[in-house]
């Protein structure tokens, strides 16, 4: 590549990027129903016509955020498993993991919970965006396939487990559940007498007692 060629990409990058760092910081103020592509050209400091260079529409972003968050998300996944030898403690520490990616990134969490809600099916031939978003998301369950896998060969975990993919999305489903309540209706665990933290670290460990060996 040419070194004018590799500024122009480098320079869309850096555009691309700030348009993305932009549409985080409105959805995350305004919300995302309310947000529109003039906020966050506004927040971008750019014309709306460049921000729809970059991005089709708001769903477009969305999904790029999605993508960011299922990046960060596996990266986290990745450093906790490599704290632990047996799959049943990098199965645990995943899912603590995932709770303290949900506190440290809220806005990442609820990008992902309305993709889980509005977006997680089956995308058309032609939508890209869908299906690179489904594929990242894939690479995060695959970090727990491995744990999963790992537990089965050192004893730590069951070793009839016939389909460990399953399994990985059946615990983030469990997983993502769990948090949503603690994020929601939190108020309602501690009206019960129960610490919050308490209460996900519980449901963790139930989680994993059903597959320990």
């Amino acid at each position: 590549m040419q070194p004018s060629q590799q500024r122009r990409e480098e320079e869309k990058q850096r555009r691309h990027d700030e348009i993305l760092d932009a549409a985080e910081r409105v959805f995350c103020e305004r919300g995302f129903d309310s947000a529109t592509m003039d906020d966050v050209a506004l927040g971008a400091r750019v014309s709306r016509a460049l921000v729809y260079v970059y991005f089709r529409d708001k769903r477009a972003l969305h999904l790029a955020i999605c993508r960011r968050a299922l990046t960060q998300l596996r990266t986290l996944f990745q450093e906790a498993v490599q704290r632990h030898d047996r799959g049943r403690d990098q199965l645990l520490a995943i899912g603590r993991a995932y709770m303290e990616f949900a506190r440290s990134y809220p806005a990442y969490f609820q990008a992902l919970s309305r993709f889980e809600a509005t977006e997680a099916g089956d995308a058309g031939d032609d939508d890209t965006a869908h299906t690179e978003t489904l594929a990242v998301g894939r690479s995060v369950h695959e970090v727990t396939v491995g744990a999963i896998e790992q537990g089965m060969r050192d004893g730590s975990l069951r070793a009839d487990i016939d389909n460990p993919m399953q399994i990985a999305m059946t615990m983030w489903g469990f997983t993502h559940g769990v948090l949503q309540i603690a994020q929601h209706k939190g108020s309602v665990v501690q009206d019960g007498g129960i610490a919050i933290d308490a209460f996900v670290d519980d449901a963790l460990e139930l989680a994993v007692r059903s597959v320990e060996a």
